[in-house]
């Protein structure tokens, strides 16, 4: 019997790089692209760094490349070091439909999975659409439904995709790889309740999806059954994590590899919650280049769609005044304040000492919010920002689609921009560029040898200066 496991099973196994369009390749490079600059930029901050001394601690030495960890480990490992590394400064790209950090969660299992089998780029690449589009379209059936039950959709969602990526890399046939994702299921797991203190395990997330949809493929290539109707079924992923059986996953499969949805996930320009993007640049578009303090403000009204509430805005004292990084990166109130006091917002922003400037917290106790219904809020991350001064004056601007989403892109050079000038807090300008250069040209790889240079990356000291 065809189920939703078995029709994503037969997409993500048959999948051959001939079959991707040339537009969804070149989106996906930039988007392998800068999920490693996110890592690599993590690697640099010192974010993160408990994982890789968890997996330096688990000791054994393997095939494939962890950031920063200058010994190969087992794949499993660099799995889950070099997806919490990608996540952890929040930097890495979002799809709107599905709210997933799709790149971080499949991206990592599909690199250490590809330098495990000798895998050649091409390949690679084609394992890496594979388990994106698995991803997204089980997270864009849900659409917001798993962040309303507390659950994260990257690590839910993430898990399958990352499986789908494994076993396509492996060579797993449909009927096995099905199973993988029966597998997966039982490892689809990740709760939002980080937000209460702002602690680090959803930086965690995509690296126990990675790991874990990893995990499932192994077994499944040994012979582990998996139930194929993990997704649709009375037990099943939304029956499960939803309450509901009624998620729309047939229109998210009836068009499998005619369209695409990796070209539609969106790239960050901020290191914070795509939720609060679009309020981010709105402020800085109303103030034009001026900067603003508490003394010039009466009010700023902030105009977001309801999903926002719950991750960005409330409760409303810890968005006042954030007890760590990862809370100011959830925390609109902050981000927008930071913006029109500094003119920028980067990762400079979300430091220990920039998150108890008292300029910011004083214009963060200014900033009010109410609940708009966007048009585009089932699609984006929209936001809106009124803002009046105490001479009288009002400034305002709106976005209906945040930065970097496909709607309002950022452009191919401001993308990789972003990842040099990440990467450089990790790695000397020259494996950079050598770097850079092979995943932009990543089908054209006989193998990938060059990703062992993640392995040689170290903070350095000169360019976080």
């Amino acid at each position: 019997m065809s189920t939703a496991a078995t029709r994503l099973a037969d997409f993500a196994s048959g999948l051959q790089i001939d079959d991707v369009p040339p537009p969804v390749a070149a989106a996906a490079k930039l988007h392998l692209l800068d999920a490693l600059g996110c890592g690599l930029a993590a690697l640099g901050l010192g974010s993160g760094d408990y994982v890789r001394a968890a997996v330096a601690e688990e000791g054994g030495h393997g095939p494939a490349s962890a950031i920063g960890i200058p010994s190969g480990v087992p794949p499993s490992e660099a799995a889950i070091a070099n997806g919490t590394l990608c996540h952890a400064l929040d930097f890495d790209d979002t799809h709107s439909g599905a709210v997933a950090h799709v790149t971080v969660a499949v991206a990592p299992a599909a690199l250490a999975e590809g330098q495990a089998q000798g895998a050649s780029g091409a390949e690679l690449l084609a394992a890496f659409v594979a388990g994106s589009e698995v991803t997204i379209r089980l997270g864009a059936a849900a659409g917001s439904a798993f962040h309303a039950r507390g659950f994260h959709p990257t690590a839910v969602c993430g898990a399958f995709g990352a499986a789908a990526a494994a076993a396509r890399l492996r060579g797993l046939d449909a009927a096995t790889t099905a199973r993988a994702l029966g597998i997966a299921g039982s490892m689809a797991s990740g709760v939002l309740e980080f937000l209460a203190d702002g602690s680090d395990t959803k930086r965690l997330h995509p690296g126990w999806a990675a790991c874990g949809g990893l995990q499932a493929t192994r077994l499944a290539a040994y012979g582990a059954s998996g139930p194929t109707s993990v997704i649709e079924g009375g037990a099943g992923l939304y029956a499960t994590h939803l309450g509901r059986r009624d998620v729309p996953i047939e229109r998210e499969l009836s068009d499998l590899g005619s369209r695409w949805e990796t070209p539609n996930i969106a790239f960050k320009p901020f290191p914070a919650c795509h939720y609060l993007h679009a309020s981010v640049d709105a402020s800085a578009e109303a103030v034009g280049g001026r900067r603003l303090r508490a003394a010039d403000v009466e009010e700023i009204l902030a105009e977001v769609p309801e999903a926002a509430t719950a991750l960005v805005l409330e409760p409303v004292e810890s968005k006042l005044s954030p007890r760590s990084d990862y809370e100011a990166k959830f925390s609109l109130q902050y981000s927008v304040a930071a913006m029109l006091v500094h003119g920028q917002v980067d990762v400079t922003t979300y430091t220990d000492q920039a998150i108890t400037d008292p300029d910011v917290l004083e214009l963060a106790r200014l900033v009010k919010y109410r609940v708009r219904d966007f048009p585009t809020a089932d699609r984006a991350f929209p936001g809106a920002v009124r803002i009046r001064l105490r001479n009288g004056e009002e400034l305002a601007a709106e976005l209906l689609h945040q930065r970097g989403a496909p709607e309002y892109p950022m452009t191919e050079d401001e993308v990789r921009e972003k990842f040099r000038t990440n990467a450089a807090l990790a790695l000397p300008a020259d494996a950079c560029t050598q770097l850079e250069a092979a995943v932009m040209e990543l089908e054209q790889q006989d193998d990938l040898d060059v990703l062992r240079v993640l392995a040689e990356a170290s903070a350095r000291e000169e360019a976080v200066r």
